[in-house]
This record gives structure tokens, C-alpha cells and sequence, in this order.
């Protein structure tokens, strides 16, 4: 889990920035933009821009017939799911629009589509060809659940046991009696850890199910927008948003340098009953330490309680992971089998320290498990360098998906991209 900052800057060098010639075997012969959609990536991938959907795409599913199911974040003339089909060259176009929700989670499993607003989950029914039978009348399978000012988004994924996890966002940064204020202390016992800051199981298959129907999965999860389910040791995965303003609350503790850099994001491989310790603690991705947070009696160096979980794999601070995948396809190199590719968002307030993210990155796995460094796989989303530096990003990737013949899609919910990445086979 050693990772620099240098480490972190080297791939934007060491990454070829211009394959025009590659293209993807296939009937289709869909080949690369010529600018491989202004991403950089590793020698022997191109990229494509599939569709500019002019709305922030969040998660999205990608069927077998070539229909890409899109959820926005907000409605776009009513419609909060776009549905799109590929043409020949892999380019798509809007064919219809429904559901007249915003919202993040989209997923596709055992002939339904889930799809999520920030306070209930509906399915839809497919057909044989994957498309929504009844676009006007869903099942709602879950509603009533907390959504505040931040942190309101649920995303979604299922097992293979016909359960649903849903993230459910803390309302509060870091539970303070002041939402980020200066000095403000933590809530005792943080009680909001009740019906938030954690995923839940529900049935898959129950309608209307509320709080009393499902269970608490895990707790002490700040915030997870990214998750998904590891065929390869059957367990769920979650990337959480760490905490904010450690100098602005606290800054005879934390000078702005520590702020930027801490806490990390974390992966985390959850089991039920399992507890990351969130607001009592956070990870130092430097130190390699659970550390207790200043709200709670911590000074940036006191080490936390040994019951919390321990991260699978730590990553830079405040680089907002929105996406997680698994990679089964065959279509890129064996080593990304089973491994994740992890979508970041890009950081905010990092200043007066340059801003991070706005880059997918792969992490390495074995026996379902991480292993290894993780590296950056696409890059300048943002257009620049300076860009990324100064958080003016053009595009910000959020939502990942596996095409079924293994190219890897990403949406970007600042401007509506979505990215499809190929390999070429010779």
C-alpha cells in the first residue's frame, strides 16, 4: 500500500497518449477515436465517445443487444433514465427516455433493471432483448430511506442470492454537533449511524419494503458511491468518500498540507456485521493507521480501537471514488482479470495543495483479494494537467461498466460523456 505522490503524477508520463491505429476485433470493427476521446491510456488501448448526453450521467448498465441504460442525476426534460443503442462503429444515440426521477444507482441482474432516486429503489422488468417491458409502471421495491444535504445518493448492487445492497449516505461529515465547525465536537454515540452512515440488505424481490424489512449489512461507512460485487470470492466491495475539514476544524492539529492529504479513501471488502468506524475514526493512508478522530478525543496521532475493520487497499485523500468494478472479460490482457478498476471523481478541497483525481485507476487482485500497487489506467478526463491542479475539470468520471464483449464504459456526469475504452487483440 505504499503509494507517492510521485508514483501517483508518473503515469501521465510513462502512459502513450496517442493510438489512432488500434482497433477492436470484432463483427462490428469498432475502432478508437483518433484522439482516443482525449484520454490517456496504456500502450495497445484506445478510447471512443460513445454519446454526449448533455446531463450528469451517473451509474449505467450496458446490455448484450447494444442498449446502454444511463441514470442522471437530475432529470433531463422529465426523463431520469436515458436509454441509448450502438450503432456499428460504437457510436450511440438517444432512443428513449423514462422514469421521472434523478438519482445514481443502475444495475442489471437475473431479468430486471434497478435503478435508484435518492430515497427509493424500483425495478423494471426486461424481455428477452434486455429492454424495459413497462417503462411507466416499476416495481418499487424500497422507499423511505434518509437523504440530507450531502451524501444523499444511493447506489446499488445485488449478490447472487437474491439480496440488494444500498448505500446510505451519513447526512453529516463527520457527525459533529456543527456540521464542519470549528472545534465542534462529535454527537455522542453519533446516534444518526442508526439509519445511515452504512449499506443495507433488502430482498430483491419484496416490494415495498422499508427500513424494518432490511438489515443494517455494515456500519461506520462514511459514504459509498462506488460498489460492486466480487464474483471471484463472493463479497461485496465498497470504495468510501473519506472525511473533510481536518485544518478548518481543527488547525493546530492538522496544518492544510495533512488536511489535503488525510484521511484516505478506502476500499473496503465487507462482511455482515462489519464495522469501518466511521465517525470515531479514519485511516492515515501515510502512517498506515486506524486514527481516532479529533471529534472524538484524537489529537492526529492517537491509534483507534482494533474492532474497527481494516481497509483492503487505501488511496489518496479526497479524490471522491464514484465507481468500482470488477473486470471479468476477456477482452483486455490477463492480468486485469478479476482485478477493479476504480472510477474517481476528482478532489475539491485540496487547496492550497493541487487538486486529484479526475482519472480511472486499476488495482491488482489475487484470489480476490488486492495485490499490488494500484495504477493509473485513463487519464485527462479533466483536459490538462492545470486543470486537474486547479479542479477545473472539463469531464469528472463517475459510473463504470463491462460491455459484453469486455471494453470497459465510463460516464461523466459534468458534462454527459460516455467513454468507451477497447483494446486492440494483435
Amino acid at each position: 500500500m505504499k503509494k507517492t505522490v510521485l508514483k501517483y503524477l508518473l503515469p501521465a508520463v510513462a502512459i502513450a497518449t496517442s493510438i489512432t491505429l488500434y482497433s477492436l476485433k470484432t463483427d462490428n470493427q469498432v475502432v478508437a477515436d483518433a484522439d482516443n476521446a482525449g484520454l490517456t491510456l496504456p500502450a495497445g488501448f484506445g478510447a471512443l465517445r460513445v454519446a454526449d448526453v448533455g446531463a450528469k450521467a451517473r451509474h449505467l448498465a450496458v446490455t448484450p443487444q447494444g442498449d446502454i441504460y444511463v441514470k442522471l442525476a437530475k432529470p433531463k426534460e422529465g426523463k431520469g433514465i436515458l436509454v441509448l443503442h450502438e450503432g456499428s462503429n460504437g457510436k450511440a444515440e438517444i432512443t428513449n427516455g423514462f422514469g421521472n426521477y434523478g438519482g445514481t444507482g443502475m444495475y442489471i441482474k437475473d431479468g430486471y433493471m434497478y435503478a435508484s432516486s435518492n430515497t427509493e429503489i424500483f425495478r423494471y422488468k426486461l424481455d428477452n432483448q434486455n429492454k424495459v417491458i413497462d417503462t411507466e409502471h416499476p416495481e418499487r421495491i424500497i422507499y423511505g430511506l434518509k437523504a440530507g444535504r450531502q451524501h444523499e445518493t444511493k447506489s446499488l448492487v445485488l449478490d447472487n442470492d437474491g439480496n440488494i445492497y444500498i448505500n446510505i449516505g451519513s447526512p453529516l461529515s463527520a457527525c459533529q454537533v456543527q456540521d464542519r465547525g470549528f472545534h465542534s465536537p462529535g454527537i455522542p454515540g453519533c446516534p444518526l449511524l442508526d439509519s445511515a452512515g452504512g449499506i443495507w440488505q433488502f430482498k430483491a424481490n419484496k416490494l415495498n419494503q422499508t427500513y424494518k424489512d432490511g438489515i443494517r449489512y455494515a456500519t461506520g461507512l462514511r459514504n459509498i458511491v462506488g460498489l460492486d460485487w466480487n464474483q471471484q470470492d463472493n463479497q461485496l466491495f465498497v470504495m468510501q468518500h473519506g472525511r473533510d475539514n481536518l485544518n478548518s476544524s481543527w488547525p493546530e492539529l492538522y496544518d492544510t498540507k495533512m488536511s489535503a492529504e488525510l484521511p484516505a479513501e478506502c476500499m473496503y471488502a465487507l462482511k455482515k456485521g462489519d464495522n469501518a468506524g466511521f465517525p470515531f475514526m479514519y485511516y492515515d493512508e501515510i502512517r498506515h493507521k486506524k486514527i481516532i478522530a479529533p471529534e472524538y478525543g484524537g489529537d492526529g496521532k492517537k491509534e483507534a480501537d482494533a474492532k474497527y475493520l481494516e481497509p483492503a487497499m487505501a488511496y489518496p485523500g479526497h479524490m471522491a471514488p464514484n465507481g468500482l468494478l470488477f473486470y471479468t472479460g476477456k477482452m483486455f490482457p490477463e492480468r486485469y482479470r478479476n482485478g477493479a478498476f476504480i472510477a474517481f471523481h476528482g478532489s475539491w478541497n485540496r487547496a492550497p495543495e493541487p487538486q486529484k483525481g479526475y482519472c480511472v485507476v486499476f488495482q491488482p487482485f489475487k484470489n480476490g483479494k488486492p495485490a499490488g500497487d494500484w495504477e493509473v489506467f485513463a487519464d485527462n478526463f479533466s483536459g490538462s494537467p492545470q486543470k486537474t491542479a486547479m479542479g477545473r475539470a472539463d469531464h469528472r468520471p463517475c459510473g463504470l461498466a463491462q460491455g459484453p464483449d469486455g471494453s470497459l464504459y465510463v460516464t461523466d456526469d459534468s458534462k454527459g460523456t460516455i467513454y468507451r475504452i477497447i483494446y486492440n487483440q494483435k
